[in-house]
Formats: C-alpha cells, sequence, structure tokens
C-alpha cells in the first residue's frame, strides 16, 4: 500500500520545469495530491504550471549538493505530513562520440544521472523505511537497456542508473517500499532541442555519421511518438496500483530497441554457450 488513508498522497518529483516532470506534476496536482516539486528554476515551474497552490512546494536545489537535497527533504516531509512517493526524474541528454566527450562532460552527466539520484535516495528512504511503505520510480530510458552511437555519456547513466535501481529493488522490498524503473522512448518534450540536450565543446571530422545523428535528431523535435500527458498518467497509474514489473516501458519505440537487445543478448549467449565452463576449475 503506497498512499496514506488519512491524507493526500505526498510526492517528491526531480525534474520538474519541463517535459514528463512537468506533465506529471500537474496530473498530480489535479489529482488532489501534493507535491515537493524540485527544480533549477522555481520561476520557470511556476510559470508553466500558470497557477500556484498550496498543495505545492517548489524547491530550488541542486541535486548534486547532498545537504541542498536533505534540506528539501526535510521541507517537504515537514510541509505536508510525510513523504510517500520519491520519483527521480531529473537529467538531459548529450550527443557526441566517446572520444569527443570531456572530462567535465562526463562529471557533469553522472553528477545529475547517479550522484543526484543517490543523494535524493540516501534523503528519502529513511522517511520511507520508517512508515514500512512508499514507491521509489527511477526515470530512465530505453536507452539504460540498449545503446547506440553518439550516446555513449547518456547511455552510462542511464545504465548505471538502472544497475543502482535493480540492486534497490531488492534491498527495500523487505520494508514494504516499491521500485520502479521507467524507460521511456522519444516523448514530444523539449529533450531534442539545444535548450536541453548539451553537445561537445569540440568536434572531430572522423565522426561524420555522428553529425548526421545529431542532425536527424534535431530535426524529429515535435514528431516523437511518446505523448509526456499520455506518459506521466500511465506512471501514476502504476504507483496507484501498487503492482507490476519492475520495468515500466514506455512507448512503442522503445519497445522495439528493449526487444531488439533482448534478442541480440539471447543470440549472445546462446553462441557462448558451448565455451562458457570453459573458465571454470576442473570439477
Amino acid at each position: 500500500m503506497t498512499f496514506p488513508a488519512d491524507r493526500p498522497a505526498t510526492w517528491f518529483v526531480t525534474g520538474t520545469s519541463r517535459g514528463l516532470g512537468l506533465e506529471l506534476v500537474r496530473q498530480l496536482l489535479d489529482r488532489g495530491d501534493t507535491v515537493a516539486a524540485t527544480t533549477r528554476s522555481t520561476e520557470r515551474l511556476l510559470t508553466a504550471l500558470g497557477t500556484g497552490t498550496d498543495r505545492l512546494l517548489p524547491l530550488e536545489v541542486d541535486l548534486r549538493d547532498e545537504t541542498a537535497v536533505a534540506e528539501a527533504v526535510r521541507q517537504a516531509t515537514e510541509r505536508f505530513g510525510g513523504l510517500d512517493v520519491v520519483v527521480n526524474n531529473a537529467g538531459y541528454g548529450f550527443l557526441a562520440a566517446v572520444e569527443e566527450t570531456s572530462a567535465a562532460a562526463v562529471r557533469d552527466m553522472m553528477d545529475v544521472q547517479v550522484a543526484g539520484v543517490w543523494n535524493v535516495l540516501r534523503a528519502t528512504l529513511p522517511v520511507l523505511r520508517r512508515q514500512g511503505r512508499g514507491h521509489v520510480l527511477n526515470v530512465s530510458s530505453v536507452l539504460g537497456l540498449t545503446s547506440v552511437p553518439g550516446w555513449g555519456l547518456y547511455c552510462a547513466g542511464k545504465f548505471a542508473l538502472e544497475g543502482l535501481s535493480e540492486a534497490l529493488a531488492g534491498e527495500v522490498a523487505e520494508f514494504g517500499v516499491r521500485v520502479t524503473i521507467v524507460e521511456p522512448g522519444y516523448f514530444r518534450t523539449g529533450f531534442l532541442t539545444t535548450d536541453s540536450l548539451a553537445l561537445p565543446e569540440n568536434t572531430t571530422e572522423a565522426y561524420p555519421a555522428i553529425r548526421e545523428m545529431v542532425r536527424d535528431h534535431l530535426a524529429l523535435q515535435g514528431h516523437q511518438l511518446g505523448d509526456p500527458v499520455r506518459g506521466a498518467r500511465l506512471m501514476i497509474e502504476r504507483v496507484v496500483a501498487g503492482e507490476g514489473p519492475l520495468r515500466l516501458v514506455l512507448g512503442s519505440d522503445a519497445h522495439a530497441y528493449a526487444t531488439a537487445k533482448v534478442q541480440a543478448l539471447q543470440a549472445n549467449l546462446d553462441a557462448a554457450a558451448p565455451t562458457a565452463a570453459a573458465s571454470d576449475f576442473p570439477a
């Protein structure tokens, strides 16, 4: 049971000023739930929502700052009397060849996609454990299951999030806390705009296919298959139902990518089966 019986559910959501995070906040407020919404710009969040409400606690938080995250969680629990659902949604895309990816870009991505999530989990899990219920949604990507050229850094962060989430699910199940990994495909948000995507400071002429891929992705903006309204609704439904498998795949494109990865992995395992035991000690 995720939701309390004596008050509206309280959600702690990161990355809320645009995209799926913003749509999620809209729908949660429409449901009558309470939301602590972290963002890099509360002004942008409130402008996007177009209205304020006492059921919304906008919080300008740098998720890389462990102390700031802990303070945001304290404010949320003090304001709303508890905490029921944690949604780690903050993130951004990065398109470049591995060779073109600077050390600073790697640190920035991992700080947000991995260390930031860890900060939120360290601050929120004690609350969920003590009350004996709760739900964590970690928003990954289908590119947390499979990787394609030019997305190496983004995939590295999402692959790490997937591993973290799988381990977490096993650790907290005994406390009545559920974990869901959300794996969207391409959604019609601002994710593929230059406002959201990060690009390398320097490129080489060695990767023309990646330059073409970047141009194609920028041109895809506004034509993605995924509907953020439907995506956010499915995320809420998963939490309300309190059931379902570990992964929530969103989008027919995501399902196709994931299926192809599973098939390729199975073929690889089948091919390796005759020689896999060759490295074992003799019986």
